[in-house]
């Protein structure tokens, strides 16, 4: 085979061309889009800072032209009117204090108390309530223990802590609740407490003076005195399917003073403060409508409750519930109706075979789905009534009757 030699002319190229690969540029592309970037922020800064640069320069200018003509009187004599009062040096110049008469004690009407009597009288016999899942306050019934508070407030309750004026602390028990009037008595062992004194609230007029002492929002504020009018009286507000007579308010009232005082002029305790109205009903909220039991019912429920543990004439079914949502409805596919929590053991329910985890739809010809709805029912109905009730479980629905019962707790 003969020996192939490249001749030096042939620099590694066919007739067509060259062959070896064309040198890439993306570098260099990369470098001059990155410089012209940099370039950009650099003048677009720097027109930022000339801007500011210039209102900051005219802005002294304003100044200096305001500074001018107030300082320089012979430019514009005639812009001083001649009754301008003349300006005092800041040397000169000091603030006069002059003697306040002494705060007097706001007397609402003759005979009356002051606030500040109100509160020193009234004060030792309020009380302030903490449970496991909720805070409220209280009122001394008796010295040797009785309290009066909400209902609502020991609900479902494990352990009941009361707290005196004092700082003295004890667990307290339920001695009878009633959520139809959202009353509860509580007892301590006590023997030496300041019972409030309450008065006759059928004798309140609109208008007239009252105040309200409590735990606005928890313990850390206890204590608190708010002060307003009675604004209403034997004012109905249905509170889940029950309505109560009950007396209003503007003493400012929040979710800590459930159970506490509403007081009159005259240190005496005229309702118990219950509920209030002002969840932003609408866009400016709503403030001043606080609501409170009349003492008069007051009295009819606690006498019960300390002699009995009860209320008598109270119509049960001897269950509870909670409203079935929106979300489980589709997610589980079940009907709307009440979710039944507890069955009370050899109640009406608990007879019918009635157990929890059943949906309660009808009772009677009524739809429930709340147990606003079924307290509604129940109030229309009398003791030893036989009611009918549609219920669903997994997936079949029966009907079932129940014998209307009072209610011993």
């Amino acid at each position: 085979m003969d020996d192939y030699h490249y001749s030096s002319q042939d620099n590694w190229e066919y007739g067509t061309g060259r062959t070896d690969p064309p040198k890439s540029r993306t570098g260099l592309m990369a470098v001059l889009l990155i410089l012209v970037i940099f370039l950009t922020g650099i003048v677009t800064v720097l027109g930022v800072l000339n801007i500011r640069l210039f209102r900051q320069l005219s802005a002294r200018e304003e100044e200096a032209e305001l500074s001018i003509s107030f300082t320089q009187e012979e430019s514009a004599p005639e812009a001083v009117p001649e009754t301008t009062v003349p300006a005092v040096s800041g040397s000169e110049f000091r603030l006069d204090l002059q003697r306040s008469p002494q705060a007097i004690e706001n007397i609402p009407q003759e005979g009356g108390l002051s606030l500040q009597e109100i509160y020193s009288r009234c004060a030792p016999s309020v009380i302030s309530i903490t449970t496991d899942s909720a805070s409220g306050t209280g009122v001394i019934l008796s010295r040797d223990g009785y309290l009066v508070t909400n209902a609502h407030v020991v609900e479902g309750a494990g352990t009941i802590s009361v707290r005196l004026s004092d700082d003295r602390e004890f667990t307290a028990r339920v001695v009878g609740r009633d959520a139809v009037s959202d009353l509860a008595v509580l007892s301590i062992d006590a023997a030496d407490l300041t019972p409030a004194q309450f008065g006759d609230s059928d004798n309140l007029r609109v208008g007239d003076a009252v105040v309200a002492i409590g735990d606005p929002l928890g313990s850390e504020l206890r204590g608190t005195m708010t002060n307003g009018i009675i604004s209403a009286i034997n004012r109905d507000v249905t509170v889940e399917g029950r309505t109560m007579s009950l007396i209003q308010t503007n003493a400012a009232l929040n979710s800590g003073n459930s159970g506490g005082p509403l007081i009159d002029c005259y240190g005496q305790v005229v309702g118990i403060n219950t509920l209030k109205i002002g969840s932003f009903v609408d866009r400016a909220g709503v403030e001043g409508l606080g609501f409170a039991i009349p003492s008069t019912t007051v009295k009819t429920i606690v006498d019960q409750l300390i002699a009995q543990g009860y209320v008598s004439g109270r119509p049960t079914l001897g269950l509870s519930g909670e409203t079935l949502s929106s979300f489980y409805q589709h997610y589980y596919r079940l009907p709307a109706g009440l979710l039944i929590t507890q069955v009370e053991d050899r109640g009406p329910a608990d007879r019918a075979g009635i157990v929890a985890g059943d949906i309660l739809l009808t009772l009677g010809d009524t739809a429930v789905k709340d147990m606003s709805t079924l307290n509604a029912v129940l109030s229309g109905c009398q003791i030893g009534d036989s009611i009918q009730a549609t219920i669903y479980r997994s997936g079949k629905q029966g009907t079932v009757y129940l014998t209307v019962e009072e209610a011993k707790k």
